[in-house]
């Protein structure tokens, strides 16, 4: 990071749809502003109590929120078209699935020890959401290492090993201690926190309000 980003601290779950669409938008909003950005990506578990084997989508959701298969459904058509908008495709399909997210968190913060934890996470949440695939599996987690370059066998022994388990809970723990208690949360220049995706004009605002030269 150079001395004129705006360091951006991200807190979120793989899992979640919108903080990728949070995501997309603070970029779009970063070229709309020409405003450079730092970004450090956190590990943050909405279901850590979620099986190995995952559970089916459309269960989660309406057990979790206490709504209608309908209006899941309903919910998951606007998560698409605001989706697309910013070049993502959700492929909700009848199979869709939730899944165990610790393994891939691990993997995040093995990939930041290789330099490539910006990669890494986009590549998860396109494998998750996008090819459907199951990112608990440390078979697909290590192939899906490979893709970005990074050393598959190497990938999967840190995955086997469970050497980034123990940092992943202390970090995951760090941020609840600061008050994050849903995702995505954003802390621009480690001062300002902000909760769920704010829009491309609301994250053009505050980029070009911390970039404004101080008096």
């Amino acid at each position: 990071m150079t001395a004129n980003q705006i360091r951006v601290d991200i807190v979120s779950d793989v899992m979640c749809p919108w903080c990728i669409i949070g995501f997309k938008e603070l970029e779009a909003a970063a070229q709309k502003t020409g405003v450079a950005l730092g970004l450090r990506w956190h590990p943050f578990e909405l279901n850590p109590d979620m099986p190995v084997e995952g559970q089916d989508l459309t269960e989660h959701i309406t057990g979790k929120y206490g709504i209608t298969r309908a209006q899941s459904a309903q919910n998951r058509a606007v998560l698409q078209e605001r989706g697309r908008a910013l070049g993502i495709d959700f492929a909700f399909g009848p199979d869709a699935r939730m899944r165990n997210s610790f393994r891939a968190h691990q993997l995040v913060d093995w990939a930041e020890t290789q330099g490539a934890q910006h990669r890494m996470k986009l590549a998860l949440f396109a494998a998750h959401f996008s090819a459907g695939l199951d990112v608990n599996d440390i078979g697909v987690l290590a192939e899906l290492a490979e893709t970005i370059g990074l050393d598959r066998a190497a990938a999967q022994t840190a995955l086997e090993t469970g050497a980034h388990a123990e940092p992943v809970r202390r970090k995951q723990a760090f941020w609840q201690q600061q008050g994050v208690t849903g995702v995505p949360a954003m802390v621009f220049g480690q001062r300002y926190l902000y909760t769920g995706a704010q829009g491309v004009e609301g994250y053009a605002q505050i980029l070009s309000q911390l970039s404004e030269p101080t008096a």
